[in-house]
């Protein structure tokens, strides 16, 4: 069974009008990064009929063009998944008349944006999404991990990964 790994943590930023300050959120913790070859590895390992060398390839092309339609001012819509989209990010301030606007002293990024699709079976929503989603805190795992290397056991049951840096 997927899991989601969470940890809980306390705002410490301090901010005069911030109600957030002193509260206790959960921040997601990823177990691991899969590149492009271990995702194509993992999709050929799921009764795909394709090699993991031909999903990379495919996959390779899919950026190549996603990127490409993108900068001609395209959405992309992968039906079922979501649409992937560009946002301008400005510097601060901006031009103080429409005039005055230059692309290369006003604009300072570009940056590429996903929505999931929320009509699919498999609804991607962040609402839909919560709802499948099975959530474990990292300390249980750090406890986990603890009590299997005096006992020589995993209470949970398999091999669950631990934490990372990444997050």
């Amino acid at each position: 069974m997927s899991k989601i790994i969470y940890e809980v943590y306390k705002n410490d930023i301090k901010d005069s009008e911030s109600v957030m300050y002193g509260k206790y959120y959960a921040r997601l913790k990823s177990v691991e990064t899969m590149t492009l070859p271990k995702m194509a590895k993992h999709i050929s390992e799921h009764g795909s009929v394709f090699t993991e060398d031909v999903v990379e390839g495919v996959m390779k092309k899919v950026k190549s063009c996603l990127i490409e339609q993108l900068l001609d001012s395209k959405k992309v819509k992968v039906n079922g998944l979501g649409t992937f989209y560009l946002t301008a990010e400005c510097q601060k301030g901006g031009a103080d008349k429409e005039e005055d606007f230059n692309v290369k002293e006003h604009l300072k990024a570009l940056h590429i944006r996903f929505l999931p699709d929320q009509t699919a079976e498999d609804n991607l929503s962040s609402r839909e999404f919560i709802k499948k989603a099975e959530f474990v805190n990292v300390k249980s795992l750090l406890k986990s991990d603890e009590e299997g290397s005096t006992s020589g056991t995993n209470p949970g049951g398999g091999n669950a990964p631990g934490p990372s840096a990444e997050g």
